[in-house]
């Protein structure tokens, strides 16, 4: 049975859809400007999932409830682990003294692309906390609410990249 949206709930996720195709471009884009070739493939495997997303909220504005935690949640969820684990890796072996990079001697470019996304994903995962929060239907709101997890993963996935590469230091 098609749900029915309130106008409210339709301008939320029309400004979801808005931030879902800036970072489908963005992602994609950077893809192809980054020099690191580790941080290519990060942001071609963001840009598929961002991809995911759009369909999802076209499918919420077409009145459809997609079902989450299938079997394209474990893969994400597994890419992005795989991901996280070559981060840390590489991390390690910076850290190690292996003569593979130098903490701190990284492409100033990809370091403005990776600043550019990490606040984008911190806004957009704003912006969907909002959302979830304002939906009467409760498995819009499981839906969503997977969507902004995802969205934390691809922050959280840029903040290690940058750490690894020196470009993020914390304090």
């Amino acid at each position: 049975m098609p749900i029915q949206l309130s106008q409210k709930e339709k301008t939320l996720l029309m400004d979801q859809r808005s931030h879902e195709e800036t970072c489908i471009d963005k992602y994609t884009k950077y893809a192809n400007q980054a020099q690191d070739a580790q941080l290519k493939q990060l942001f071609s495997s963001y840009s598929a999932q961002e991809q995911e997303h759009l369909n999802t909220i076209n499918q919420i504005l077409n009145g459809q409830v997609p079902s989450v935690g299938g079997q394209q949640g474990q893969g994400q969820q597994a890419q992005s682990q795989q991901g996280q684990g070559q981060q840390a890796q590489n991390q390690q072996s910076m850290t190690s003294g292996a003569p593979t990079a130098v903490q701190g001697n990284y492409n100033k470019e990809d370091a403005k692309l990776c600043q550019d996304m990490l606040m984008t994903e911190k806004y957009v995962s704003g912006a969907y906390d909002t959302a979830v929060f304002e939906f009467r239907d409760t498995n819009v709101r499981q839906v969503l609410n997977h969507i902004q997890k995802e969205e934390q993963q691809h922050g959280e996935g840029i903040f290690q990249y940058m750490q690894g590469q020196g470009m993020y230091q914390v304090q």
